[in-house]
């Protein structure tokens, strides 16, 4: 298996990852930008503009775009994240030239029509009232905006429905100039695909990118606060949601923080699923997890139960974190940790789709792609001593602390909960 990595004559990079014994190709467009760069009148934006690139271009159709994917048996899709958007496909080995006529089309050339622009905000509208009707989505969503309140980071990728309804044709044209330029993208394909062939198709096909920003493309630098939020609208369970400034992507203690979440409640083993489902039986299911951007990053426990059992809860998940922090972790479940990491590296290299996607992020958040044995080495290098420090001085800070499901005795679990991090900080 071989990876080769290009620049186009335009700027824009195309790695590719041969597996030779695959007979299928997964590739797409990553873009290096993201729900934090949309404009506070345009939240949702790029979120937005993902939605209207199937919905037409100057010589196809939505339906053509659909079609002409599945009629080589292929599917396509997108996703918008808060500091990246990724358009991506996969196909038969050999039809990798329709996927990528297809996406450089609506990359380049969205119509951008009125009827479709309006059709597409009633569905943007929806899929903001149904994650508003699902309590997993609301309690990340408050949680998020307690944690960067004021800033880009602290709205949601959806936007609002008075941000959606005032998006025009303009400003997404606007947007797609200023933002997708090549020295920001990544043509990343894995699979059973020959590197000369996408370069050479790629040079002709996304040669219309601009490579020159018409306006700022850098997010507000970020600036994690804390704080306590809740929703007074009652649901079956109750959704409890602790968070911790955690470090940036490329910051001492980024892969520290990949082994903390999962000794702490990264799978059956980690100490919460233990200690509040198996010895108490207090939810089905809990987990913590990590993520990094360029300039912070969150560790976050989620969990729900009964409202009953809210505050219980709470103090098992609040014991079980300032546990950690004061004792730190046995070697034992260091090496589980660092082994289900390990492990979900190695198992991504064999998905085209993963290491398609693994490769793209690699260029964009640090500008090189990184070896198996470099990623592997620097989870190895963890200590136990360095998750307790790594934990010791996320609590010292303001936690984030949101609770969803309660009805009116949400935001007195919260408060709750987080005074008892702040004791324990002092």
């Amino acid at each position: 298996m071989t990876t080769n990595l290009s620049t186009l004559t335009n700027g824009l990079r195309v790695v590719t990852h041969e597996m030779p014994h695959l007979e299928t190709v997964s590739l797409g467009a990553w873009v290096g930008v993201g729900a934090r760069h949309d404009p506070a009148p345009e939240n949702g934006i790029a979120h937005f503009l993902e939605h209207m690139a199937f919905k037409g271009t100057a010589k196809r159709t939505a339906q053509d775009i659909a079609e002409e994917i599945e009629g080589v048996g292929g599917d396509l899709n997108a996703a918008t994240s808060l500091e990246t958007t990724a358009y991506y496909a996969r196909v038969l080995k050999g039809d990798e030239g329709t996927a990528l006529e297809i996406l450089a089309d609506i990359l380049q050339n969205s119509s951008f029509d009125a009827e479709e622009l309006r059709r597409e905000k009633d569905v943007i509208l929806q899929e903001i009232a149904a994650s508003r009707d699902c309590p997993d989505d609301v309690v990340y969503d408050l949680a998020q905006e307690a944690a960067y309140p004021g800033q880009p980071l602290g709205r949601t990728i959806l936007g609002t429905p008075e941000t959606v309804t005032a998006i025009t044709a303009d400003g997404l044209r606007s947007y797609l100039d200023s933002r997708y330029i090549s020295p920001s993208m990544v043509l990343s394909a894995a699979g059973g695909v020959e590197h000369g062939k996408v370069v050479q198709l790629a040079e002709d096909l996304f040669a219309g990118l601009g490579c020159v920003e018409c306006g700022p493309a850098n997010g507000e630098k970020a600036c994690y606060r804390g704080g306590v939020t809740a929703s007074s609208r009652p649901y079956e369970q109750c959704h409890v949601l602790i968070g911790f400034e955690g470090p940036a992507y490329g910051k001492p203690g980024y892969f520290a923080s990949q082994v903390l979440s999962g000794l702490l409640g990264g799978g059956m083993s980690s100490r919460l699923f233990q200690e509040a489902r198996e010895k108490r039986g207090l939810c089905y299911s809990v987990y913590s997890s990590v993520w990094g951007l360029s300039d912070t990053g969150v560790m976050t426990v989620h969990a729900a139960t009964g409202p009953e059992l809210a505050d219980e809860l709470l103090d098992v998940l609040s014991d079980e974190i300032r546990r950690l922090a004061e004792d730190g972790p046995c070697c034992a479940e260091v090496q589980r940790a660092k082994a289900q990491l390990k492990a979900g590296l190695m198992m991504g290299l064999e998905s085209s789709g993963a290491r398609a996607e693994q490769m793209a992020r690699q260029l964009i958040c640090h500008g090189r792609l990184m070896d198996k044995n470099e990623l592997i080495a620097k989870v190895d290098a963890v200590e136990g001593e360095d998750v307790r420090q790594l934990l010791e001085t996320m609590i010292r800070g303001e936690p984030t602390v949101a609770v969803v499901g309660a009805g009116a005795r949400s935001q007195d679990h919260a408060q709750r909960a987080s005074r008892s991090f702040r004791a324990a900080a002092a």
